[in-house]
């Protein structure tokens, strides 16, 4: 990434992000009937629901029990509310409340299946490689929603195929989840959070001041899962044990390519370890299934040292998405079944959540 890019998200740590306090009406879950569920968090359970009188199709996000997890989803109800309308980021509708337990549920657009389990699908399938127009299309969408959460001083941090959902028209992508998401308005120290695989070697290393381009790494690894059908860093249970899968890859940094490397929290510990020296990556993504120019996104949004790192702004700017793709993907048959599939547990993640935010949502 650019100076001027940096300074950009640096100059805007102090902005706004959130509405200004309004009062939010509360629908009943009643009002709603269920048809299956979506997927099941740490906290939450996912489910698809249809309305008893409108028939609309929603997404419902309820809490797994009463004993924990209201101030999660209240956060997460201000950043949605704060997206409405925005592309590529799914639609919110307010907040229902459970009678039996008085707790409050988030009321969600639907949109389809996670890209996930359509990679799951593809895979045990056997299916060839997404064409490189497909992943173009991707990408500049998820770019997009991503640059748009990023205007608003909101940073994502756990974007993954997982949280990121695709339409039933097979036309459109959208990221979901905001339960780990803050909001740059609040200074650092930030702590750390999603998900191993996906989590940008800056906060692997304990970097606490990270900023919107840790979730353009994660934007990154995306693309290069769309590419390769699978995660590119992938089967490790630690900090360390990841960061050596990230620079087996892209290389050990050095003081020249990352002045303050040195001065992480873990990075002693990395320099013990007998990674890569140099960089991998176009050897994994050959110009015959990558471009030149589609190379040239991927490894701007995986570089190490968030400095030189694009931001998504900077990405979407490149000559790879000067053409325009239409987004066409074949989904699996039988889509509710690989949409059930993704309340089975998941891998470990590392999920710690910051303070609450200031309470900015009165509820009638």
């Amino acid at each position: 990434m650019d100076q001027a890019a940096a300074a950009t998200v640096g100059d805007h740590a102090t902005a706004g992000a959130i509405p200004k306090r309004r009062r939010i009406p509360i629908a009943s879950i009643e009002d709603y009937e269920e048809t299956c569920i979506l997927g099941a968090g740490s906290f939450a359970v996912v489910v698809k629901m249809h309305h008893r009188v409108t028939g609309e199709t929603v997404a419902i996000k309820r809490l797994r029990s009463s004993d924990g997890g209201k101030m999660e989803l209240l956060r997460e109800a201000r950043f949605l509310d704060a997206c409405k309308g925005l592309p590529f980021l799914v639609g919110y509708h307010g907040l229902a409340r459970d009678r039996a337990t008085s707790d409050l549920c988030l009321v969600m657009e639907y949109v389809g299946p996670s890209l996930h389990d359509y990679l799951r699908e593809r895979r045990s399938r056997g299916s060839p490689p997404l064409p490189e127009a497909t992943v173009r299309a991707v990408v500049r969408q998820l770019l997009t929603g991503g640059q748009k959460l990023h205007e608003r001083h909101i940073v994502h941090r756990d974007i993954k195929p997982a949280n990121i959902l695709v339409g039933d028209d097979h036309q459109i992508v959208k990221i979901c989840d905001l339960g780990l998401a803050i909001s740059m308005s609040l200074p650092p120290p930030y702590t750390q959070a999603g998900t191993l695989s996906y989590m940008a070697p800056e906060v692997l290393l304990g970097k606490t001041d990270y900023d919107a381009l840790v979730d353009t790494w994660s934007l990154g690894c995306v693309m290069a899962e769309l590419i390769k059908g699978r995660p590119l860093f992938e089967g490790n249970n630690d900090e360390v044990g990841q960061l050596y899968a990230i620079f087996d890859v892209l290389g050990m940094p050095n003081s020249k390519a990352w002045p303050w490397f040195t001065s992480m929290p873990l990075a002693a510990k990395m320099q013990t370890l007998q990674a890569q020296r140099r960089n991998r990556l176009r050897e994994l993504f050959p110009e015959k299934r990558l471009s030149k120019e589609g190379f040239e996104v991927l490894n701007g949004l995986l570089a190490c040292n968030p400095d030189k790192r694009f931001t998504a702004a900077a990405a979407l700017k490149l000559p790879w998405f000067s053409k325009v793709d239409a987004l066409t993907l074949t989904l699996p048959q039988n889509e509710e079944a690989a949409i059930v599939s993704s309340a089975l547990p998941k891998k470990k993640r590392v999920l710690i959540i910051p303070p609450p935010l200031p309470k900015r949502l009165k509820v009638l």
